[in-house]
């Protein structure tokens, strides 16, 4: 009976362990996506007012993927593949995305057979309604529509 009882919690270690530990294994971490909040942020070389000023950007509701967090600064990467600090009073949750696709097309519907409004140039600054499985409503200089999410880089989620 003794030896039937290990047998038993073994199976129970063994099926704790997969339960618990195995998901985060293959838990696909998350990117996170902020835009800037004002036309002019500066990007710093570390995570306080005292380190250098690396860049400067002036572009509002650009969007920043976020690698990692100091107290009040958050270290970002942009679709360019810069990166540095910047502080958090800097950054806004507005979801925006870049094109990053040449002969990206604007859409009046989610689907190719509608009727294309405009093209998107690279670099293009878009701002996000709603995404889609495949496609994003976006708004961008007066236009808006629908676009390929492949063809955008930001908080398309």
């Amino acid at each position: 009976m003794e030896k039937n009882n290990k047998h038993y919690l073994v199976i129970l270690v063994l099926f704790f362990s997969i339960l618990f530990f195995v998901p985060k294994c293959f838990a696909k971490e998350s990117i996170i996506f902020l835009s800037l909040k004002n036309n002019e942020v500066n990007l710093r070389q570390g995570p306080s007012f005292e380190y250098p000023i690396k860049f400067v950007y002036k572009k509002k509701y650009l969007p920043v993927e976020i690698l990692d967090e100091s107290e009040t600064w958050k270290k970002i990467k942009d679709f360019e593949n810069n990166s540095g600090w910047i502080h958090t009073s800097q950054l806004s949750k507005k979801k925006t995305a870049i094109c990053i696709k040449n002969n990206s097309v604007l859409y009046k519907k989610p689907t190719i057979f509608s009727k294309p409004i405009a093209k998107l140039e690279i670099g293009r600054l878009v701002l996000i309604k709603k995404c889609k499985e495949r496609w994003c409503k976006i708004t961008s200089g007066g236009f808006g529509g629908w676009v390929y999410k492949n063809s955008l880089w930001g908080r398309i989620n």
